[in-house]
């Protein structure tokens, strides 16, 4: 992870610009920038707030760049429509913007339009943004079934940057890629390749615990998110090992989960729908509860572990029909991942035994 003084400094020096010129964009943006980035790689949604404050004053007449980082904040809190308003708005200013581009492309892989993803690849490409346009492209190729394409694009993509986050980001995705291949080996050995870089990134330790929780090696997750508590989708995971394993932790974990759940739900709060659904199902065994949360956030997130906690769900409760929309899916994309396939067949006879084990015991 990035040294935290160096870090610190960084930000120091943001924020001393920003308070000497409120309303330049020049200053203010890459403030609200670095909280954004912030909030992303650690899980902490404070930073959300911190940048919407100092965003807030450039509202009025805002600049291709506020638009860019007010989109990323939208979209983090899953306002996915109000996020590509921001895009478009952004790329009319500045038709250059590739940064748009690929967070739309995000947005429309998240919502599983694979037909617009490919267009804003397209767009990448045109501009020359070759390492943006190459994982945009191998990330589509793998949600519509051609998982060995995908690996391909991705391998090419990330011999072509040096850039640490692009890299972090390219064998993060390469790591699940041979996952759903069935190749543990080689998604651990990018997964290791990825966090050997050092940096902080929250969908990174999530994806590895899922795996290693996976793996049944739960002690290897509460040694990697021991540290993680303040991010609510590493907390649960952590939670679920030390369940797992019968740590003194544990219950205060869930309570806190708990407590935080019922702290979202009040302020009209949905983000984590999916990690709730979760929670609800395998630390709480509230079925019921899990397969609502998870049919709710299956409208507006569907990758491939939104579909998965919706089928484990639909499976617990003895509802084949709430599992229909991820057979779809299935069926339509060709998404080769075994694991999705073998639960997707269990949904079929409600409440039956998927043949590849869960997360928990």
């Amino acid at each position: 992870m990035r040294p935290a003084d160096s870090s610190a400094r960084e930000l120091a020096v943001m924020q001393t610009s920003a308070r000497q010129a409120p309303t330049s964009a020049q200053a203010v943006v890459p403030l609200a920038q670095r909280y954004f980035d912030l909030a992303a790689a650690r899980g902490d949604p404070r930073y959300l707030g911190y940048a919407e404050a100092v965003l807030q004053p450039l509202y009025a007449a805002p600049t291709a760049e506020v638009h860019l980082v007010r989109g990323q904040l939208r979209q983090y809190r899953h306002d996915f429509d109000g996020a590509l308003a921001d895009f478009v708005a952004a790329l009319a200013l500045n038709p250059d913007l590739a940064s748009a581009h690929a967070w739309r492309a995000a947005i429309y892989l998240v919502r599983m339009d694979n037909a617009a993803a490919r267009k804003e690849c397209t767009a990448l490409q045109n501009l020359k943004r070759s390492t943006l346009a190459g994982g945009c492209l191998g990330l589509a190729q793998a949600y519509s079934g051609q998982l060995a394409g995908a690996y391909a694009t991705l391998v090419q993509a990330l011999t072509g940057t040096s850039d640490a986050d692009n890299r972090l980001w390219l064998l993060t995705r390469l790591a699940e890629v041979a996952a759903w291949q069935g190749q543990p080996g080689l998604a651990e050995r990018h997964y290791r390749e990825a966090l050997a870089l050092s940096r902080d990134d929250v969908y990174l330790l999530a994806a590895w615990a899922d795996f290693l929780l996976d793996k049944g090696r739960p002690n290897e997750v509460v040694k990697w998110l021991s540290d993680w508590s303040a991010s609510d989708s590493l907390l649960l995971r952590l939670t679920e090992a030390e369940t797992m394993l019968k740590l003194p932790l544990a219950p205060l974990h869930q309570q806190a989960m708990a407590d935080r759940f019922a702290a979202a739900q009040a302020r009209g709060d949905t983000t984590h729908q999916a990690e709730e659904a979760r929670f609800q199902l395998h630390l709480r065994g509230d079925t019921a509860k899990a397969l609502q949360l998870a049919s709710a956030n299956y409208q507006v997130q569907r990758e491939p572990r939104d579909a998965r906690v919706l089928l484990e769900a639909a499976i617990a409760a003895r509802d084949s029909a709430a599992a229909q929309v991820v057979r779809d899916w299935l069926r339509t994309s060709g998404f080769e991942d075994a694991r999705l396939r073998q639960l997707g067949q269990a949904s079929v006879q409600p409440g039956a035994a998927p043949s590849l084990p869960t997360k928990t015991p």
